[in-house]
């Protein structure tokens, strides 16, 4: 017996440092002795506690357990109990009704979720899009702190947390019975009680049993770490039933649950019914036109929520603020309801307002001056119609034209154009002063004109300054009104040709400047042209122009007499008979020296700039020489001036036009070398143009075949073979070839075809480098059988009718 009250002895000690060490991880001094394996449950929670109260986390709290003597083994072992022991009291128990989501230190409560559905029946009431916004939902913020008259139940959870030299924590609920059980303490209760009532009892039960908390040396703290889910019901609401919600929740959050009030349910005496009695009515009305939640009081367990039927609701349209469908309680003036309304806009006419009533019988209708605004009380189904403003002024005058400052002015009794003048700061220097013109507005709103010597007026005649009326427009004209706009014309060897201003004493050097100076191949001489004017038509003068022929010094851009111009002068100046900058050509291939070479004469030809080139080379093929000549765009515009007659819908012209402007490029001039050797006059050797190319092909000893042949190839040049034998030598032609209509290509550039005569079919002369092309048969449609029986029908009928002709 003894050797076990010894063994229970050492036991009792060997725990008792660990679970003083377990209390206090952070304050121990000494934790070389610790044990995690003998740490419960409970101690692993307790050390959780203790480090989320200090905001530690347990990687933080390592170097400090090591620096107190705790081995590095023992601290990895309480790492993974800490991470994988769930506390029985610990204060994240979570259920399926929990947000997860939320931080540890938030306030639990139920997820309420409500469907919002877009009210459109009553979009027009004041008030209906309160409840059709989501993120307007009342709803209570659960981090804020607990209301100290917030008033227990059960379903409640406390937090309870003793600190200091002795330590608890634990998460209590509320039981049903009402009361909380605390370790060692006992049962308190506590429901009905307020959270401020319900933590001074709390804490007085505790002190009777912890002495440290009675001697100060501990405290205590208690929260709210659960809020309970009461039940509420809403009646006339757009969903009215029975809701679960928060017992934090308000009046306004639980309306918004239940969709605010229903088509017919009244915004402005809604009744909050308690314990079957009346405890409060709500007017959402201070909540939204003075932002007044003074009605948004707490709900309470089995409160009912009574939405009535509105007694009165009238109707504003037109220049208000917010118009709409207001809820209107009795007593209350039309001031009231225009405040509800946000007031009148800018442009609302406020002396009267016009309203549409209803009586048992018909409609009638009202207006209600601006002094009846604080006393006339609207009647349930009235219409008002809040009008606009006149588009017309009181007193407004205009004036415009040659002032310094041309604007609508004020209007005054005895106001006359001199006062006008003055106010717009006078008059500018190109004004007519001879006469200013008044349009005035008439009474019976058409329009008359004033005219006005304004010179005489402004000089102090009285008969003159005429008095001027509101809405009138004094126009003031500038003498630069009565000028005609004129120009002047230049053309030809100028750098920027074109129309230009004409001013007066301008000289054909001013003109000649403005416009740029003269180009390099201008001439001296300068043809002008001149309107002629006269007041009367002479027959014996054909001419419809006067013309000027001088002369300039192009180097200077001066002419010696500085010839004053007209107005619609057309200016010319002409180019240098002889100006034309260098044009070249081009050769390329067998030639000894290739490349670029300027046209030297008027008439170079093509052997001229050979010769000029070294001549060609001992590889040259004699018959391989071509001229590559582009296609000028006046070749193209040519073409489509020219009508083939072919109809409107025939493409042979456009593909013609397309293929000269994106395919073809260069026109190809064949060149008989060999006769321009013999004689170089020749009408082959060709004279050439500016950007032609000559190209030279080297000596080729074979003949390319192309097209629908069997086997496209070379093919060695024999001097004694003709036509065919090329064809057969790749095989003839394929199932499309069309041989008949077979061509050759010389190197030159020209094309030679195939000829017949008297059934005897010739075919041109093969040379070497030159390409046999065998075109594609044309695609032709047999005739049918049916065709064949028309055609033989035909032929019956005409056989029968000569037949009957001769009998």
């Amino acid at each position: 017996m003894k050797k076990i009250v010894v063994i229970l002895v050492l036991l009792l000690a060997l725990f008792k440092p660990n679970t003083a060490v377990a209390q206090d991880l952070l304050k121990s001094t000494d934790l070389s002795t610790l044990k995690v394996d003998y740490l419960s449950d409970t101690d692993i929670a307790k050390i959780k506690s203790q480090l989320q109260t200090n905001n530690v986390t347990i990687d933080q709290a390592e170097p400090m357990a090591l620096a107190k003597g705790m081995s590095a083994t023992e601290f990895a072992k309480l790492k993974i109990r800490l991470g994988g022991t769930t506390m029985v009291k610990s204060t994240t128990v979570k259920t399926e009704n929990i947000e997860d989501d939320q931080p540890e230190l938030t306030r639990k409560q139920e997820k309420i979720v409500n469907k919002k559905v877009k009210d459109t029946l009553n979009s027009l009431v004041f008030g209906s899009e309160l409840f059709d916004n989501p993120t307007l939902n009342f709803e209570p913020a659960s981090k804020l702190a607990t209301p100290v008259n917030y008033i227990l139940g059960p379903g409640d959870e406390l937090q309870v947390s003793v600190y200091g030299v002795q330590e608890y924590n634990a998460s209590v609920p509320v039981s049903l019975e009402g009361k909380v059980t605390i370790q060692y303490v006992g049962q308190i209760p506590v429901s009905g009680m307020t959270i401020e009532a319900a933590t001074q009892k709390i804490k007085g039960a505790i002190a009777r049993v912890y002495s440290t908390v009675r001697s100060g040396q501990s405290q205590v703290g208690i929260s709210l770490s659960r809020i309970r889910t009461i039940k509420i019901t809403i009646i006339g609401s757009k969903q009215p039933g029975n809701y679960s919600v928060s017992s934090l929740s308000s009046v306004y959050n639980a309306l918004f649950l239940g969709g605010g009030p229903s088509k017919n349910g009244s915004y402005r005496n809604i009744e909050l019914l308690r314990n079957n009695k009346v405890f409060k009515k709500i007017d959402i009305y201070n909540f939204l036109v003075n932002g007044n939640q003074s009605d948004n009081i707490g709900l309470k367990d089995n409160d009912v929520i009574r939405i009535p039927a509105y007694i009165q609701r009238v109707t504003v349209e037109g220049q208000v603020k917010r118009p709409g469908i207001f809820e209107m309680k009795s007593g209350e003036t039309f001031k009231d309801l225009i405040n509800f309304a946000s007031g009148f806009n800018e442009f609302a006419y406020t002396a009267s307002v016009n309203v549409l009533q209803k009586t048992s019988k018909d409609f009638k209708v009202k207006d209600i001056k601006a002094s009846e605004y604080g006393i006339y009380k609207p009647l349930a189904g009235d219409v008002y119609r809040v009008s606009k403003i006149l588009n017309r002024f009181e007193n407004r005058i205009k004036i415009e034209g040659a002032v310094f400052r041309p604007d609508t002015y004020s209007f005054y009794e005895g106001m006359r154009i001199s006062d006008l003048v003055n106010q717009a700061d006078g008059l500018k220097e190109d004004a007519y002063t001879n006469r200013a013109t008044i349009v005035r507005l008439k009474s019976n709103l058409t329009t008359e004109v004033v005219n006005v010597n304004l010179a005489a007026a402004l000089a102090g005649d009285e008969a003159s300054d005429v008095a001027l009326s509101k809405e009138d427009v004094v126009t003031v004209y500038s003498i630069l009104d009565f000028k005609e706009d004129y120009k002047i014309t230049i053309d030809g060897e100028i750098k920027k040709p074109g129309v230009y201003d004409y001013h007066d004493k301008l000289t054909l050097n001013d003109l000649l400047i403005q416009a740029g100076g003269l180009t390099g191949s201008a001439s001296k001489r300068v043809e002008i042209a001149r309107m002629t004017k006269s007041e009367t038509i002479d027959d014996a003068n054909p001419n419809k122009v006067e013309l000027y022929n001088l002369e300039i010094t192009a180097d200077t851009n001066e002419q010696t007499k500085n010839f004053t111009l007209s107005p619609f002068d057309v200016v010319n100046i002409r180019r240098m008979a002889v100006y034309e900058k260098p044009q070249m050509v081009k050769i390329s291939g067998a030639v000894n020296y290739t490349g670029k070479y300027v046209l030297v004469q008027k008439q170079e030809k093509i052997y001229d700039i050979i010769q000029r080139a070294g001549g060609l080379t001992s590889v040259a093929d004699l018959n391989g020489v071509k001229i590559k000549r582009p296609i000028q765009a006046k070749q193209i515009e040519d073409l489509e001036n020219v009508n083939l007659n072919l109809g409107k819908k025939d493409s042979i012209q456009n593909k013609l036009e397309k293929k000269l402007k994106e395919d073809l490029k260069f026109a190809t001039i064949p060149v008989d070398w060999n006769k321009i050797v013999k004689n170089p006059n020749s009408n082959t050797n060709v004279t050439l143009f500016a950007g032609d190319e000559i190209e030279v092909a080297t000596y080729n000893e074979s003949v390319k075949i192309t097209g629908n042949v069997l086997l496209t190839s070379e093919i060695p040049y024999d001097k004694g073979k003709g036509f065919g034998y090329y064809l057969n030598s790749v095989g003839g032609t394929d199932a499309k070839g069309w041989r008949k209509k077979a061509y050759i290509i010389y190197p030159n550039g020209k094309a030679g075809v195939s000829k017949s005569f008297l059934f005897i079919r010739s075919y041109p002369k093969v040379l070497p480098g030159s390409q046999i092309v065998v075109p594609e048969k044309p695609e032709t449609r047999k005739m049918s059988t049916g065709e064949w029986v028309s055609i033989g029908t035909v032929l019956t009928s005409l056989a029968l009718l000569i037949v009957t002709a001769f009998k």
